[in-house]
């Protein structure tokens, strides 16, 4: 098919417009996108500030996590410091009860422990009377088992109480005192009980030594402090 003159010129006509288009764009859009110097060192400026604040926020961030485990160690030393002042509280409340130095109050048992009636036909009256030897052997067992405070006939032993026999009484720290000879014992009342009643315990030692042995439970021993 021919193409004649005008057509051919036409052609060429769009082809140039589109070519001529297409600089001007391009041309345009290079200019837009045309930075100053002052504009890159503005944007290079900004892009070293941003890497900068970025690593001070990393830095932060790690001092933050630091100054936490500081916080959770202390705060942990604070609690074991607290258990062992409260332990220490507790031991130093417990040392005062056994010296005496606190006036004490709760459960316990009550052993008395009395001389038997003497038969002469069996032996020496000293085989039916109570001897400080059976008094040591309740009280050691007393706080054996757990026993708080323990008193003879009112008088509240301490760390260095002594206890001796002389004729028909018993002295305790310098004190006499005559049978029945009444120990009361702060503590679990259960346990307590249960450690001098078992098979072939104190009181069944004390039975067959002669003695008359008692023992009752109670919810409100008191005892005074030792002056």
């Amino acid at each position: 098919m021919k193409i004649n003159r005008v057509t051919l010129s036409l052609i060429t006509l769009i082809l140039g417009f589109m070519v001529s288009y297409s600089y001007q764009l391009t041309k345009k859009q290079a200019n837009e996108f045309k930075m100053t110097d002052h504009e890159w060192e503005r944007t290079v400026q900004l892009r070293e500030d941003l890497v900068k604040l970025e690593e001070k926020n990393n830095s932060l961030q790690k001092d933050l996590n630091d100054k936490q485990e500081e916080l959770i160690k202390i705060e942990d030393e604070l609690a074991e410091n607290e258990k062992n002042l409260a332990f220490s509280a507790k031991e130093t409340e417990k040392l005062r009860m056994v010296l005496g130095k606190v006036k004490v109050r709760g459960e316990g048992i009550i052993v008395t422990l009395d001389d038997n009636t003497y038969q002469p036909e069996t032996g020496n009256v000293n085989n039916f009377i109570v001897h400080e030897h059976h008094v040591l052997k309740t009280v050691n067992e007393l706080y054996i088992s757990g026993a708080e405070a323990v008193a003879i006939n009112g008088k509240r032993l301490k760390s260095n109480s002594y206890i001796v026999c002389n004729g028909p009484v018993i002295t305790v720290d310098g004190e006499q005192f005559p049978a029945p000879f009444t120990i009361s014992a702060i503590g679990n009342k259960e346990t307590l009980e249960k450690a001098l009643t078992m098979k072939g315990g104190i009181r069944d030692q004390l039975v067959n030594d002669n003695i008359v042995f008692k023992i009752e439970k109670s919810n409100g021993i008191i005892m005074d402090s030792i002056l």
